[in-house]
Order: structure tokens, then sequence, then C-alpha cells
């Protein structure tokens, strides 16, 4: 009696073996175009995620410019009551902070701030008496991010603006 094997010859497996094995490793690695692909997809986020933020700076830095306006007008006014008049532009906002040596010398001045703000681009604000630019009498303002007198500068006359 003959028996039939149905099994595949010795060398028909080892062969399925090594190409079943070299599928498996071709297809748990990436390839560079993938990788490439990858890559490219993340700094386009990152840049878009980034020029987002960069905005948001931008709107932080007016608003706290727009505050320090407010707080100094605040203190200009309360200077005023007590000495019947505004500093002079030669006087300046310094003459929140320290007593004033050029005339007028106000007789009730009292030390209304520690020092004078700087805008969030390091500059000092600036203070005209006459205004120029706004309602009130006088201008409080940042040279904004160009540092130079022009459109964008943020003052008093863009705080009472608003309201």
């Amino acid at each position: 009696m003959s028996t039939c094997s149905l099994q595949p010859p010795a060398t028909a497996t080892v062969t399925l073996a090594i190409r079943s094995r070299a599928r498996r490793n071709r297809s748990s690695a990436f390839t560079l175009i993938e990788i490439v692909l990858v890559i490219t997809i993340v700094s386009i986020l990152s840049a878009a995620l980034i020029y987002g933020i960069k905005g948001n700076v931008d709107v932080a830095k007016e608003t706290r410019v727009e505050a320090d306006i407010k707080a100094i007008v605040t203190q200009i006014k309360v200077y005023e009551a007590r000495n019947l008049q505004p500093p002079t532009t030669e006087q300046g906002l310094k003459a929140l902070v320290e007593l004033p040596t050029l005339e007028p010398v106000p007789e009730r001045w009292t030390q209304l701030l520690e020092e004078v703000p700087k805008d969030p681009w390091k500059r000092e604000l600036r203070y005209v008496y006459p205004a120029r630019r706004s309602k009130a009498d006088y201008d409080v303002f940042s040279l904004g991010p160009d540092g130079v007198e022009s459109a964008d500068d943020i003052g008093n006359w863009k705080v009472s603006a608003q309201k």
C-alpha cells in the first residue's frame, strides 16, 4: 500500500519561509519617502502654529501699552488736580516720578509712579503738552513696534476712541 503525502518538499517550505520573512522585514521599516513626507507635514504644521502665536504676542503687546497709557493718564489727572495743570512737555512723565526742577515747579508735588513704564519694545513712552493728536490736553503714546512716529503709534487718542 502506498501512502500519498500532501506535504510539500522541504526545499519549498524553506523558500516560503524566507519569502515570508523578507516580506515581514520590508513592511516593518519606513521608506525614505515616508519619512520625508512626515517631516514635511510636521514642519508645515509647526510653521502655521508659530505664525498664529506670533500674532497673539503682537496683540498682547498692544494691549499692555494701552493699559499702561490708561494708568499714566489717570496719574496725570491726579497730578493736574493737585497742581492745577499737567506737567509740561519738558518736564515729561518724569514729573510723576521725581520733583520737576524746570518751571513751573509744582507746590503740592507727590510721587505718583515708582518709575515711568517702558513700552513692550523697551522704549520710553512719549508725552506732549499741549496735545497734538488726542482730544485730551496732552498726548501719551508709544511709538509702536517700528519705533518711529507714524500712524501705527499707540496713544491716548486710540485708547479714548475705543470707549
